[in-house]
């Protein structure tokens, strides 16, 4: 796993989107580098070297967890990649041109191990929006579901069309804030 690990830090940058459709499944990485107050820190640090991630997901061909599904041919990365950058478009407090990304295509058999690789990835690297703040990687939930709550991602930074359906009490956004601060204060940087 650590090879897996060294080997994903070690993929290139690049923009979100990226420009160039690929097919394939596997694991990425986003990494913020804008100026928003609350991500100084973390943007600082990218802006020399993208090193601290924001959010580490996955992206596995429909069926996967089910096992309904064979090898994929589809840009499901790809896909998956989009996905966030139109996340990140509609929040009304970030600027998606502030994120790239890095990200590593797991082929026919080692598309078993997108799984373990993501879980490692933000065990070792804690990204803020897997650890502290919940819901960034969310889906629409669907007629019939919007009686949830916000996430506390859409709570930090509405915008996102679909969670402006979301009739359930939010999250307190002074609780959110007060535990990015914290994060971003104790987030030490080599």
């Amino acid at each position: 796993m650590k090879d897996a690990i060294k080997f994903f830090l070690e993929t290139p940058i690049c923009g979100l989107p990226p420009v160039e459709q690929f097919v394939g499944s596997g694991v990425y990485a986003l990494y913020y580098t804008g100026s928003h107050e609350l991500y100084v820190k973390i943007a600082s640090a990218n802006r020399k070297r993208p090193t601290v991630p924001i959010y580490v997901g996955k992206a596995v061909p429909p069926g996967w967890r089910t096992a309904r599904t064979t090898i994929s041919e589809s840009p499901d990365l790809f896909r998956r990649l989009n996905e966030h950058s139109r996340s990140l478009e509609q929040a009304k407090d970030l600027v998606q041109s502030d994120f790239c990304c890095r990200f590593m295509i797991l082929a026919d058999i080692e598309s078993d191990l997108v799984v373990p690789v993501e879980a490692e990835l933000i065990r070792e690297l804690r990204p803020l929006w897997n650890t502290i703040v919940d819901g960034f990687g969310n889906h629409d939930p669907g007629a019939g579901r919007y009686n949830q709550a916000p996430s506390e991602w859409d709570t930090l930074h509405p915008g996102r069309t679909w969670a402006q359906r979301l009739t359930g009490n939010p999250p307190q956004l002074d609780a959110i804030i007060a535990r990015v601060q914290q994060f971003c204060s104790d987030l030490s940087l080599s």
